[in-house]
């Protein structure tokens, strides 16, 4: 990690008196493993935010859910987590086709507690990486480079009201993304969302965004 910190950075430590600090945090909350502690919490979590470089250098950022327990450290140096089934952009699978330089942001509202982590991700369709998931599409596989405590004291502490009911479950059938519902957007869903579109009435995009703005948890 002699290298973490660039020039552009070393500018503004200087400038704000900070470098000591910095070089003081860096040798002190960073690990290149996950202990039991952070593992615990990782794995505790329902949500957390990927950044992936875009094929014009552009970072961009997604959030990714599941129920707790989806994101799996498997070793003391790599976890995974499944890329369920979405819009079809596939813009982050893309970008790490590319590029597997990845940042990942987990961060408990509840606590409130974060961690931020670097990485260097796979996209796999081992079957033994697969099994761990229903109805994944593909699974990441990310090697830890550098993982490090965030003071949370930005964090708003907030309550967890609900999980989505669009997480795959066992023994429950996945429901149709609501906006999947629109009106003309048949036509260019998937097999499987084409199916299961079938057995539902189609909705206007005034009626998915009214249950958007209302938190209407079908929307």
């Amino acid at each position: 990690m002699d290298n973490f910190y660039g020039e552009q950075n070393r500018s503004f430590q200087d400038t704000f008196g900070t470098r000591k600090m910095a070089d003081l945090l860096k040798e002190v909350i960073f690990n290149t493993e996950f202990d039991e502690d952070n593992k615990t919490f990782i794995e505790s979590l329902s949500s957390f935010f990927l950044t992936t470089i875009d094929h014009q250098g552009r970072p961009t950022v997604s959030h990714k859910g599941g129920d707790a327990g989806y994101i799996k450290i498997i070793d003391r140096n790599t976890l995974i987590f499944p890329s369920y089934n979405g819009n079809g952009m596939y813009l982050s699978m893309g970008n790490l086709n590319a590029n597997p330089q990845v940042g990942l942001l987990f961060i408990s509202f509840e606590t409130p507690r974060r961690l931020r982590m670097q990485g260097v991700a796979t996209v796999s369709k081992d079957p033994v990486l697969m099994a761990h998931y229903k109805e994944a599409d593909l699974v990441v596989k990310v090697k830890l480079t550098e993982l490090w405590i965030n003071c949370p004291r930005y964090v708003p502490k907030y309550e967890r009201v609900r999980e989505s009911r669009y997480t795959p479950r066992e023994n429950i059938e996945t429901p149709l993304a609501g906006w999947k519902q629109i009106d003309g957007v048949e036509d260019a869903l998937g097999n499987t969302d084409k199916d299961k579109k079938k057995e539902l009435s189609s909705i206007t995009v005034e009626e998915w965004m009214d249950k958007v703005r209302a938190g209407d948890p079908t929307a």
